[in-house]
Parts: structure tokens; C-alpha cells; sequence
């Protein structure tokens, strides 16, 4: 079986579960790995900041 390639990048990440509680979701996790790439890609510097 041979895979068609796809041009679009949200499609690959589509088999990673969503660790978040459901009622805390305000976007779709496919499209927060989208723009951090895009971010990423443009130079953008990530903070990380974890409460404890």
C-alpha cells in the first residue's frame, strides 16, 4: 500500500491524543502545533513558564 502525499501539515498530526481537559479547550490541538511551527519557522522565541 502506497501513501499519497498530501500537501497540507495539520493532516500528520492528527493521530496525537489531546492530553487536555475537554472542557478547557479552546482550539484544536492540530492547530496549535500548526501555528507554533509557523511561529517557529518566522523566529519566534517560546517562553515556557510552569506553575506549579
Amino acid at each position: 500500500m502506497t501513501v499519497k502525499p498530501t500537501p497540507f501539515i495539520i493532516p500528520h498530526f492528527s493521530s496525537i491524543q489531546d492530553p487536555r481537559v475537554n472542557r478547557q479547550k479552546k482550539h484544536q490541538l492540530q492547530d496549535i502545533f500548526f501555528i507554533s511551527i509557523c511561529a517557529a519557522i518566522c523566529g519566534a522565541v517560546v517562553q515556557i513558564i510552569w506553575f506549579h
